[in-house]
């Protein structure tokens, strides 16, 4: 964690944030283009994070997401939470219509598989983001929808 992550903490609580989250997709897309891929918003803020790559479940285009993750076992945790938005983020369909995914993280590329994971076992893995991202809890609470946990796992 930096400098900068109780005060990300802070504004990720509050619930007017998804309406800002187009201003901050913006942002963040000028900051990486300056930046050539190597700082985030999320670089910003001192949290874990990972760029996901998937292609279009339509288009077949590659679609690049910045996502905060959290390091597990052998892999990355993320969530489609969108603040706790009402809508579920583009790329989680996008990854459940494909087998694997690439994710840069730290500036390397990993080929990965994913599980979504239900039931007893998304509890578990939920309260392991929680703890690196106590504003999971708002964003279950800010929404009707389930919010999906993956667990992306290098190929091997």
């Amino acid at each position: 964690m930096g400098l900068l992550t109780p005060v990300a903490v802070r504004l990720g609580s509050y619930s007017w944030m998804p309406k800002l989250l187009p201003q901050v997709v913006w942002f963040d897309t000028r900051l990486q283009r300056a930046t050539r891929g190597r700082v985030t918003v999320l670089d910003l803020a001192g949290l874990p994070n990972l760029a996901l790559t998937v292609p279009g479940r339509k288009s077949g285009i590659p679609r690049t997401t910045p996502l905060l993750c959290v390091p597990h076992e052998d892999g990355w945790l993320v969530a489609g939470s969108y603040f706790g938005g009402p809508n579920m983020p583009l790329w989680v369909n996008n990854l459940r219509a494909t087998e694997t995914a690439v994710v840069r993280v730290d500036g390397s590329e990993h080929t990965v598989t994913w599980i979504e994971a239900e039931g007893d076992e998304r509890a578990v893995l939920w309260d392991v983001m929680v703890a690196t991202w106590p504003n999971f809890t708002k964003y279950e609470e800010r929404t009707d929808r389930v919010i999906p946990v993956f667990w992306l796992r290098p190929v091997a």
